[in-house]
C-alpha cells in the first residue's frame, strides 16, 4: 500500500493536506474538464466543471480577477498575488504540477503539489488560491467523485446556469 496527498477543503476558502493510505476500493479523483469565473447574486463564484455539472467555489474579487486574468491571458496593470507566485515558481524551474480539492464540515480545503528540481512538496492551500495557480500553470485540478456527486450542481436544470460572467 502506498501513500498519496489527499486535499479536504473547508468553506471554500483554505486547503489542508492530508495523508491518506490508498486501498484498491478507493475511487479515483475526478480531473475537471473546465473552469469558469461568474458573478453571483452573492459575490463571484468559480465553477469546477466536470461534464453537466459544476462544483460552485465562492471567492473574493481578486482571487476571481486572478483567475479570469489566467484563464483569458488577460494581465492587470500590476502583478496580483497569484501572478508573482507563478513567477517566483518559475524563477526556480518550479512548477504547480496539480491541486486536489475537498470538502469537510461545509469548508473546502485543497492540497497544492509544487515541484522544484527533484523535490516535490504537497501545501495547505485556501482552494481558491490553489486553483488560481492551477490555472496559472495550466496543471490538472482534481476533486473526489462523492464530492462531485454530493456539492456539484446539475447545469441542465433551468436556472442553473448564470449568465453573467466577472
Amino acid at each position: 500500500m502506498h501513500r498519496l496527498p489527499v486535499l479536504v477543503i473547508l468553506s471554500g476558502l483554505a486547503f489542508l493536506p492530508c495523508v491518506a493510505a490508498c486501498t484498491a476500493a478507493e475511487p479515483e479523483p475526478v480531473r475537471i474538464q473546465s473552469v469558469e469565473v461568474r458573478v453571483s447574486p452573492v459575490g463571484p463564484v468559480v465553477l469546477l466543471k466536470v461534464r453537466n455539472r459544476a462544483i460552485p467555489v465562492f471567492v473574493d474579487a481578486i482571487v476571481a480577477e486572478s483567475i479570469q486574468g489566467a484563464l483569458t491571458g488577460v494581465k492587470t496593470p500590476r502583478p496580483l498575488t497569484h501572478d508573482l507566485m507563478h513567477t517566483i515558481l518559475e524563477a526556480y524551474e518550479g512548477k504547480v504540477t496539480q491541486v486536489v480539492v475537498t470538502l469537510k464540515e461545509r469548508t473546502y480545503y485543497g492540497a497544492l503539489t509544487v515541484v522544484v528540481g527533484k523535490t516535490t512538496k504537497v501545501f495547505d492551500s485556501r482552494s481558491s488560491d490553489a486553483i488560481a495557480l492551477a490555472i496559472h500553470f495550466n496543471a490538472p485540478i482534481l476533486v473526489p467523485q462523492e464530492l462531485l456527486d454530493t456539492s456539484g450542481i446539475d447545469l441542465d436544470e433551468p436556472g442553473m446556469k448564470p449568465e453573467t460572467r466577472t
